[in-house]
């Protein structure tokens, strides 16, 4: 347990720099937006001294590294700020907005480990058949295909045409949880693409480099089953290396989920964030991004402390 404990002080501190680095840079980024935000504040009618009053008011004639110094100060104490346009707190925003990102990412990740880990086990146990062949070439093309191009073609074929699920729009899971399955499943699916090629395609190379080791010749010698072969030490070996790649994918569902929830008009914090870039909301963007990398940072933290309970050795490294 003190071995966990010290890997979970370790990761914290790296994670730190990291934190702050991504900010960093993203707040920088937004500097670089044509336009100013305080003449679109005061309107394209303002005189030159109220865009100057706006300015200071809101801090934009500070330096760079000050204003972000000064939004980290509040950040740290739990305060996002308010957005430039709706005066709303920024905290609330992404609080209402988050619950449908949320679930369509879990759902998309539930969707891609169910169907990607059974297919590259499926063609890592037959490998060099045709089986094993048509799933590696439909991974390769799953990785390939973009996810917007894909969320339209199922919004056309299962909504406009079929009528199938709904084509816009959200429901809340604790409230209507049929109606927010519905919602989010095509979404999911065309989120879940791309994960679910690349987690076939893993564990397909993982699994087969285990199963072709000298000890598992040894087993199969000793009279084991294959059954028992893949379950009990194939499967075991290539778990903490799935668990890694599972928990990185988090933040590609994130961040495929600014283009998917547009397309499917669903109110998440995706779509909170394109909207609010386009009108240089920049406090609304910047926690926006500030919570995404907190989220991220926290699975790849579980991700370790998990791994690390399946392999006592990642503690003790």
């Amino acid at each position: 347990m003190h071995k966990l404990w010290r890997l979970l002080g370790r990761r914290l501190l790296q994670f730190l720099p990291i934190l702050v680095f991504a900010t960093f840079v993203v707040f920088g980024l937004l500097q670089l937006v044509p336009g100013d935000p305080a003449l679109a504040l005061a309107g394209d009618y303002a005189s030159a001294q109220r865009i100057a009053e706006i300015r200071h008011e809101y801090g934009f004639d500070q330096p760079l590294i000050v204003q972000y110094g000064i939004w980290l100060w509040h950040a740290a104490h739990g305060n996002l700020g308010l957005s430039l346009f709706s005066s709303e707190p920024v905290t609330q925003l992404i609080w209402d907005r988050l619950p449908n990102t949320m679930f369509v990412a879990v759902y998309a990740l539930i969707v891609a480990s169910a169907i990607g880990i059974p297919l590259g086990v499926l063609a890592a146990t037959r490998s060099g058949t045709k089986l094993d062949g048509f799933v590696t070439s439909t991974a390769s093309m799953g990785v390939a295909l973009p996810s917007f191009w894909l969320a339209m073609i199922l919004a056309l074929q299962f909504s406009l045409y079929r009528h199938w699920f709904p084509t816009t729009g959200s429901a809340y899971f604790f409230t209507d949880p049929v109606g927010a399955i519905s919602h989010a499943t095509l979404p999911a699916i065309a989120l879940a693409v791309s994960v679910v090629a690349t987690l076939a395609r893993q564990v397909r190379s993982d699994l087969l480099e285990v199963l072709n080791q000298q000890y598992m010749r040894t087993l199969r010698a000793k009279g084991l089953s294959n059954g028992a072969i893949l379950w009990k030490h194939g499967l075991r070996n290539v778990s903490a290396t799935l668990l890694t790649l599972v928990g990185l994918q988090v933040n590609r569902l994130f961040s495929g989920a600014v283009v998917i929830e547009a397309v499917f008009a669903i109110p998440g914090v995706g779509s909170l964030v394109s909207y609010s870039a386009i009108n240089k909301d920049f406090p609304v963007v910047q926690g926006v991004v500030l919570v995404l990398v907190l989220i991220v940072i926290s699975v790849n933290l579980l991700v370790d402390i998990i791994t690390a309970l399946l392999d006592p050795r990642v503690a003790a490294a």
